[in-house]
């Protein structure tokens, strides 16, 4: 994600709720609109961050959008706001959200906010965990000798830390609430 604010993509062919989402986000947000599955698709690019997505739509199916999505490798997060009850269908879809309509202000910002929130804190996560299983790769079979030796094993090192101080960084920095919007589906599941 870049400095500037995140980047929204509201995907519904209800003209007036996408304005009213979009009217709902505009304050944070940079908000962008698609009526049909054929804009959201000429609409998405690198710099959306997150996609409000909706199931049924006249031509291309939110369902084939967030396929397309996915196998464009586009690096946002992506929620299905829609009037379609789940079924087990959903397990085998990409999305990193579903809400079901009706929804309101507060339900809209909440699930927009814990988007962003996941997606910032998965990236620094997924940097971490990278860099901890180069080095478990490389102290597994060299000598601790060797490992000194290298200034390739140094600056992983230094990448491994760095990527840990920005984690704990995000965790210091994250409220209750930042942390609720993030995770609060957990509280929804019988774990």
């Amino acid at each position: 994600m870049t400095s500037s604010p995140p980047s929204v993509l509201v995907v519904e062919d209800e003209t007036e709720l996408a304005e009213l989402f979009a009217e709902w986000l505009n304050a944070e947000y940079d908000v962008r609109i698609a009526t049909t599955g054929e804009e959201a698709l000429a609409e998405i690019d690198a710099d959306v961050d997150v996609v409000l997505l909706d199931r049924l739509m006249p031509g291309i199916s939110g369902d084939e959008v967030l396929e397309t999505i996915r196998d464009q490798e586009y690096d946002c997060r992506v929620a299905m706001v829609t009037a379609v009850e789940p079924d087990f269908d959903v397990l085998g879809m990409g999305f990193d959200d579903y809400v079901v309509k009706p929804v309101f202000r507060e339900d809209v910002r909440r699930l927009v906010d814990g988007l962003v929130e996941r997606h910032a804190y998965d990236k620094r996560l997924s940097e971490l965990f990278a860099s901890a299983s180069k080095l478990a790769a490389l102290e597994a079979h060299k000598r601790p000798e060797e490992l000194e030796d290298s200034e390739e094993y140094r600056h992983a090192r230094e990448a491994f830390e760095r990527a840990k101080d920005r984690v704990k960084a995000l965790e210091a920095e994250m409220s209750e609430s930042d942390f609720d919007a993030v995770f609060y589906d957990f509280d929804q599941i019988d774990l």
